[in-house]
């Protein structure tokens, strides 16, 4: 008798997440050398980590024979102090989707369903499947949030909104108007996540903390993986009231972040020059990659954050085709996207390799 006949049944559907290819994975199967590939699939960091937040990490493997911190007491308090909240205020995760999963686990039962835009991040559905809960997919415009009818679906039994702003993969951004509307309308039952992983890439970003602030039922979730270029470290946080967070810390495993992960993530929050010179570049090459994509007569979706999406045509055969000449972008058909694919912005030079070999391989 197979083991399945005892597992959980929604598990059987459940189709696992796929992330971007890694380079060694490319090396490996196209017989290429990893530096001569260059990956713009995952959204990473293209200039890496704060040189500070290197230098901790190394001070801090010299102690890795210690437990760590099981409160993350330095790092809460500093993102506390840094948007003015308390450290009971403050959750630290194994990367936010470990966050996504503290909120399942707090408040979704087999029955119960969750709301998302159509073409949003990935594991919201599969977290809820993993929980044997439901999700209403609320079409989006212009691949943008319709707030209004995402509000407008909510039933009696849906536990947890999900907000990305910026949008992953679209890269749209949702007014603080649109927000405030939303909000007006949520009842009480419904724990609204606000997912901002490309929140420091926004040069006026709306205020949802204020939702925290007033007590409401908000978790904003932020990640060190992005503009920290901790992607490897996989440190993320919620920012909500303090009893929403308390009932989250009741699901986290202990030591859940490793001490090193921690010292990284201090000193990278507290280096705001590594930041501000990722963000120019960012924008930089955010511009460029829509100034080519505009000239090859591509349409594209104006993004808010460290990548565009783009339709090419065949995107798993476009993807393919710049893999074997040692581009990793992404291809978008899990997302109900066939025709596109999502690129990363990196550095120029990698920007510029980019767009010459997909130049090539539309031609």
């Amino acid at each position: 008798m197979s083991i399945w006949n005892h597992a959980n049944p929604q598990l059987k559907d459940l189709v696992a997440y796929e992330p971007g290819k890694p380079i060694e994975d490319v090396a490996r199967e196209l017989g290429l050398r990893p530096e001569d590939i260059i990956k713009l699939a995952s959204n990473e960091n293209p200039i890496g980590p704060s040189p500070k937040a290197v230098e901790a990490m190394k001070r801090a493997v010299e102690e890795v024979h210690l437990y760590p911190d099981g409160a993350s007491w330095k790092l809460r308090n500093a993102l506390a102090a840094k948007f003015g909240l308390g450290m009971g205020n403050v959750i630290i995760g194994c990367g936010s989707n470990e966050i996504i999963e503290f909120i399942g686990h707090a408040f979704l039962q087999p029955g119960d369903n969750i709301v998302t835009a159509r073409h949003a991040f990935l594991v919201y559905k599969l977290m809820a499947k993993v929980f044997g809960a439901d999700t209403i997919e609320v079409e989006d415009p212009g691949y943008v949030h319709d707030l209004d009818a995402m509000a407008a679906a909510i039933t009696p039994r849906t536990k947890e909104i999900f907000i990305a702003n910026p949008n992953n993969p679209s890269g749209t951004l949702v007014s603080q108007e649109a927000i405030d509307r939303f909000m007006d309308r949520v009842p009480d039952h419904v724990v609204v996540v606000f997912d901002e992983a490309y929140h420091e890439f926004l040069d006026n970003p709306p205020d949802t903390l204020k939702y925290v602030k007033q007590g409401r039922n908000v978790v904003v979730l932020r990640t060190f993986s992005k503009i920290q270029g901790l992607a490897g470290t996989r440190v993320g946080y919620g920012l909500g009231n303090k009893e929403l967070i308390d009932i989250l810390q009741r699901t986290r495993q202990p030591f859940n972040v490793n001490s090193v992960a921690q010292a990284g993530a201090l000193a990278g929050l507290l280096d705001e020059e590594h930041q501000a010179k990722t963000k120019v570049l960012t924008d930089e090459g955010r511009d460029y990659l829509q100034a080519q994509f505009a000239d090859m007569g591509l349409e594209f979706i104006h993004s808010y954050a460290n990548f565009v999406l783009v339709r090419v045509g065949d995107g798993n055969a476009v993807f393919k085709a710049l893999m074997q000449r040692g581009v990793i972008v992404r291809a978008m058909a899990a997302y109900k996207l066939p025709e596109w694919v999502r690129i990363s912005i990196g550095t120029m030079a990698e920007n510029r390799r980019c767009i010459e070999l997909l130049r090539e391989v539309l031609a």
